[in-house]
């Protein structure tokens, strides 16, 4: 199967609030609709995770970005832009997503994605993707396809091709949190 068709199926799945596996920029993700707060209690539930637990949402450019966040601290821009690693940004403010995606002060995990399938995908679609590990809550992250239990695979409508053969070590993004004020917060280096 071609890429194109590959993000042409999934896209289709997360239009109709189903769940996907897919390759990111960093660890494999299970991703669905982020403002579909039925899809996102979904994965939750696939994760056994408790929803107070934020996720991370993958969009493919600055300019989604900023429909999902009212005010975006110009030291933001600056860490995107000059991150040579993936990195999400913890920024206050959002808007438009599922109320069980956005953290109970009212902030979000956010990350634009470089790589190319995530990015095309996160294009097509024309939303932000929920990017949260592909694992059971406080099991390892599946850096690779390999590394993803049966559990996991079952429990999703839709498990992407590309990127399947890939034995590579991969690693979570860097997480920091960026204040209103611009206050900067490392969380996870």
């Amino acid at each position: 199967m071609k890429i194109e068709e590959d993000i042409k199926k999934a896209v289709e799945v997360l239009r109709n609030g189903g769940v996907i596996l897919y390759p990111t920029d960093t660890v494999w993700g299970i991703g669905c609709d982020a403002t579909n707060e039925e899809a996102v209690r979904k994965v939750y539930e696939i994760k056994h995770r408790d929803d107070s637990k934020a996720m991370i949402c993958l969009v493919d450019s600055e300019v989604r970005l900023q429909r999902y966040v009212r005010n975006v601290p110009e030291v933001a821009w600056d860490l995107i832009e000059l991150s040579e690693r993936p990195t999400t940004v913890i920024l206050d403010g959002a808007t438009g997503l599922a109320p069980n995606l956005i953290a109970e002060d009212g902030s979000i995990a956010v990350r634009v994605t470089k790589e190319t399938f995530s990015k095309e995908l996160c294009y097509r679609f024309q939303k932000p993707l929920v990017s949260t590990s592909a694992n059971i809550s406080g099991e390892p992250a599946a850096q690779n396809y390999c590394d993803i239990s049966e559990e996991i695979l079952n429990a999703v409508d839709y498990v992407c091709l590309t990127r399947r053969q890939e034995h590579e070590p991969h690693r979570p993004s860097a997480i920091i949190k960026i204040a209103m004020n611009g206050e900067v917060k490392i969380i996870r280096s």
